[in-house]
């Protein structure tokens, strides 16, 4: 397994301002056992994709990562998202290179209005995830953020690696030693890029009123100065700028226990908490986004409400008190992320995603229009696998219109034992095709021609558990009730019709329209010349209330219906569509370019010729 991947990396000569950078090269020592890695740190001069079986994209939200997001919409890959926010880092691509009206209609595509200042509570994240084929992130908390942005393709959560320190007694003394403190001082320490969302303020407060009956307690503050936050620090806090990896360490090795606060939150994990777990530190973190979901015995939390000041003193208080519970925190912290954290761990999880990955059985054969066809619809693809039922080693599911793109799936990822396509063709014409899968096996299909809209299909009655009908209907010129009929005398009770197409509605036909252009996705003529001559065009591209219709009349409950993506591609904006919209108070919902609906048979035929569709 070959792997580019892409990442700001540690650099003896200057300092990265990304903690990702140290993240990568630890990552990286470990996971380089599993695979074959090329690393990049910069954007190449030249680069070829195919030679690859992963590309790997660190994202981050700062301008480090610049190189990294560039490459990543050029060649879409496995994205890492650290957390579920890229605003910085898009607006440093575009307001910082005078490209404000590329700003804006980022801003627009990710659901924003056009102000007059940066709304960096927009995620702007729409754009990459319509750029990536998988993602891996952290936590459950950008998780659901990258579900509530539409994003079906595969998402694996791997906790963030942890470094395990141990012996640390002599490095403790000496940094010690260089702060001036003595066994008697408590040293509370807040490390990383110091931003006001990071609570420092509050820190402050808290701090001011525990020396007051504990003069004993010191604050160390590690870390590059936001330009909005003011450090007014007492005599017994300090503050120390951008330091080496070593440094940083060693400070906060000195360390009695480490605040890690936050609010708001955009999902992200720390890895500076790691570094303070791996050492035994006793914490405390604000009880939101990934922090929620760490283990309640490693750690205090505190809620971001109208207590927070109170309970932040209050565990700074004990803390500095109660030499056993930091003793206890900073032991349950260390054993948990020994356990779940090591960097050999994460490397073997990543790896693990990234084989069953490339297991993925869509066949992207190395040249010619198959492969250029997957590249375009791979995102429909994969959503036609992620809503289609799995099926058993018992069951039949048949493809009708089968391109061989997505079949093999049907058998390798969602474990049907029999699988049939058709084609259009003369009646009793049978072809077998075949594709290798990933296991070293061959895949073999037996495709039966015949015409969907005239043929009896020849199968029998109540025999397939699924049919998929996908980008076929579309094409229907004379009866497509003829076929819908069909298909529901072969399905089994309670079995299952996939139907994806067009979406007429997209607000890319509304556009299209208003514009003075045609609406369907697919209008044109074939030239009657070479393999394309009598290959049917569109003859009717629907809505997604017409799909639900269509299900309805021939005895189908629907039980799915999206739209989303059709085609990988840069697409147009069409935010302002959304705009008028919005005005004469229309829907927003279902205004993707393409349809993707499952139907369950539940009762017979209840309508042959429905009049919507029917002169």
């Amino acid at each position: 397994m070959r792997i580019a991947f892409f990442s700001p990396l540690p650099h003896a000569d200057r300092p990265v301002s990304s903690g990702i950078a140290d993240y990568s090269a630890a990552l990286l020592e470990h996971l380089q056992k599993y695979a074959e890695v090329e690393t990049f740190a910069e954007t190449p001069t030249r680069f070829d994709p195919a030679a690859y079986d992963h590309l790997v994209y660190q994202l981050g939200n700062n301008p480090a990562h610049g190189f990294v997001y560039e490459m990543a919409l050029r060649h879409p890959g496995v994205v890492v998202l650290h957390e579920a926010n890229l605003h910085y880092l898009v607006a440093h691509l575009t307001l910082n290179r005078g490209l404000g009206e590329d700003y804006w209609n980022e801003v627009l595509h990710n659901g924003g209005s056009q102000g007059e200042h940066p709304d960096y509570r927009i995620p702007m994240l729409r754009t990459i995830l319509e750029h990536s084929r998988a993602a891996l992130v952290h936590s459950e908390a950008v998780e659901r953020s990258l579900r509530a942005h539409d994003f079906t393709k595969p998402v694996s959560r791997i906790p963030h690696g942890a470094w395990i320190e141990d012996d640390l007694a002599p490095v403790r003394k000496n940094f010690r030693a260089r702060l001036g403190l003595s066994d008697e001082n408590i040293l509370f320490g807040v490390f990383g890029f110091l931003k006001p969302y990071k609570r420092i303020r509050e820190i402050l407060r808290a701090f001011r009123r525990l020396l007051q009956i504990q003069p004993n307690v010191r604050l160390l503050l590690v870390g590059e100065r936001h330009p909005e936050l003011t450090l007014d620090l007492p005599a017994e806090a300090r503050h120390i700028e951008f330091v080496p990896i070593d440094e940083f360490n060693g400070y906060m090795a000195a360390c009695d226990a480490v605040l890690n606060l936050r609010h708001p939150t955009v999902g992200e994990s720390s890895g500076t908490l790691m570094r303070a777990f791996g050492m035994g530190l006793a914490a405390v973190v604000s009880d939101n986004g990934s922090f929620k979901e760490l283990p309640p015995n490693v750690c205090l939390k505190i809620a971001v409400d109208q207590e927070e000041d109170e309970y932040l003193f209050a565990y700074m208080q004990l803390l500095a008190s109660r030499s056993e519970v930091r003793a206890a925190l900073g032991s349950n912290a260390k054993t948990w992320v020994e356990r779940e954290c090591s960097w050999p761990t994460v490397a073997e999880r990543y790896a693990e995603f990234l084989r069953n990955y490339q297991l993925d059985p869509l066949p992207v054969l190395p040249e010619g229009n198959q492969a250029r066809y997957i590249e375009t619809h791979r995102t429909r693809l994969e959503k036609i696998l992620s809503i289609t039922p799995p099926g058993t080693a018992n069951d039949w599911v048949l493809e009708m219109g089968a391109y061989m793109h997505i079949t093999p799936a049907l058998h390798a990822r969602l474990g049907y034992g029999t699988v049939r396509g058709s084609y259009l063709g003369p009646v009793g014409k049978v072809e077998v095709r075949t594709a290798p899968l990933a296991d070293g096996e061959t895949f073999e299909c037996r495709i039966d021609h015949f015409d969907a809209e005239k043929d009896f299909f020849p199968y029998p009655s109540a025999h397939f558990l699924t049919v998929l009908c996908c980008e076929l209907l579309e094409h229907l010129q004379h009866d497509p009730m003829f076929m819908l009929d069909q298909i529901h005398r072969i399905l089994r009770p309670g079995g299952h019709l996939v139907i994806t197409t067009p979406n007429i509605a997209a607000l890319r036909s509304a556009a299209a329209v208003l514009q003075g252009h045609h609406p369907m996705l697919f209008p044109a003529y074939f030239k009657p010349v070479g393999e394309l001559a009598g290959e049917p065009r569109h003859a009717r591209e629907y809505t997604p209330d017409e799909i639900r219709k269509l299900f309805e009349a021939a005895g189908f409950e629907v039980v799915h219906l999206s739209t989303g993506p059709f085609r990988d591609e840069i697409k147009p904006e069409h935010a302002w569509v959304e705009h008028i919209l919005d005005k004469y108070m229309l829907s927003r919902e279902h205004r993707g370019e393409g349809i993707y609906a499952v139907g369950k048979k539940v009762g017979p035929l209840r309508e042959r010729y429905p009049a919507w569709l029917y002169a």
